[in-house]
């Protein structure tokens, strides 16, 4: 887990199997180019199921999309994504995260776990309408990551995830300062930000900020909606 972005722009792809369990085209690979040959996930675009509710060909933006607003809130729980060029066309590549197969996933996303928090709010910033239990990953040292963001920033509300335990309760202040910072870094023509605007469509971006004034000035946990399901299926 020590790939940096540089590496995952530049290292030669080396594709060594499928994940089948994805919905979309999702490709084990390798930097084989690189010391210790650190393994990432590829998802081209090429491979990607068309969504009634999404333009074509954008779901692998969306996850660079994902990391970038992580980052550049300073929650730093999505491992780093990159787009680039692949052997099957332009996609987005994701380093590879090692799970804690001894942690017991059920339990975990239904407590009230600090990082799983701030990953909640995240998750109604970005409007993540498919944040399974699987798509949480804990590891060794203790952290969680995030990944699987592609079905995100629609203009529409479509909020679906388990992590409803915390629905209506305020947020806590040092989640707002983080959006409010960010949220001011966005109007102000930063250029970590504006990374966004070659990633997603203007009025998906002018929505996600709208999104972070309206989480600030709330300062609430949103509550589901009435019109959208609540949870995705399946929940893992």
């Amino acid at each position: 887990m020590t790939s940096t972005l540089e590496e995952l722009r530049a290292g030669e792809l080396e594709v060594m199997g499928q994940l089948v369990d994805a919905s979309n085209g999702s490709l084990l690979c390798r930097l084989k180019d690189l010391p210790d040959e650190p393994l990432v996930i590829y998802k081209p675009r090429a491979g990607e199921r068309p969504l009634w509710d999404f333009p074509d060909g954008t779901l692998s933006q969306r996850e660079v999309a994902a990391y970038v607003v992580a980052e550049t809130l300073g929650w730093s729980f999505v491992p780093p994504t990159v787009w680039r060029e692949g052997p099957y066309g332009p996609g987005m590549v994701q380093r590879w995260v090692d799970v804690d197969d001894s942690v017991d996933l059920v339990a975990l996303i239904q407590s009230d776990h600090e990082a799983l928090r701030r990953i909640a709010v995240f998750d109604a910033l970005i409007n993540n309408g498919d944040r399974k239990g699987g798509h949480l990953l804990p590891t060794v040292d203790g952290s969680i990551w995030g990944i699987d963001h592609g079905v995100s920033f629609a203009v529409d509300d479509k909020l679906r995830t388990v992590l409803w335990q915390w629905r209506g309760l305020p947020i806590p202040p040092a989640l707002v300062s983080d959006l409010e910072s960010w949220l001011e870094r966005a109007t102000s023509g930063d250029t970590a930000v504006a990374v966004l605007h070659d990633l997603l469509a203007e009025e998906e971006f002018a929505v996600l900020v709208e999104r972070a004034r309206r989480l600030v000035t709330d300062g609430a946990h949103p509550q589901p909606s009435p019109d959208w399901p609540a949870i995705p299926w399946p929940p893992f």
